[in-house]
């Protein structure tokens, strides 16, 4: 298993507090106070009702690969550190997230495996979130 290269995110006036709780190891989502939809990604307004009054809340960094794919070849910093895997990963909240699973041989991966969110430190004020395999 390669290390897969850390870029740190575009940070934005709506995704700073997300960027910054992950430095403490939290993984946040939203949720719309008038119609109790959780988001992702973070936003201003409820995607369902348009309404503003979304709250941020900690989630509980579980979920279940909902679909991957195994890249063989990438290019520019990932030219190098093929094969890994490309998720979707489906958290116990509801949201599905893109990101990578990590720590477990790419041939192990399957839909439905239970995974735990880990962090990894971009350098530069923010920690990327990839799962690894839960347990």
């Amino acid at each position: 298993m390669s290390t897969l290269p850390n870029p740190a995110p575009i940070i934005t006036s709506t995704s700073q507090a997300f960027w910054d709780a992950t430095t403490e190891g939290r993984f946040t989502l939203q949720k719309c106070d008038a119609c109790d939809l959780v988001v992702w990604v973070p936003r201003r307004t409820c995607p369902a009702c348009w309404q503003e009054n979304l709250r941020t809340f900690d989630a509980s960094g579980k979920g279940t690969v909902y679909s991957f794919t195994i890249i063989r070849k990438g290019s520019g910093e990932w030219k190098e550190v093929g094969p890994y895997v490309y998720a979707y990963v489906e958290l116990d909240e509801g949201p599905r997230v893109q990101t990578n699973i990590v720590g477990c041989p790419v041939e192990d991966v399957h839909i439905g495996m239970k995974v735990e969110v880990e962090w990894h430190d971009t350098g530069k004020g923010a920690a990327i979130y990839r799962f690894h395999p839960a347990g």
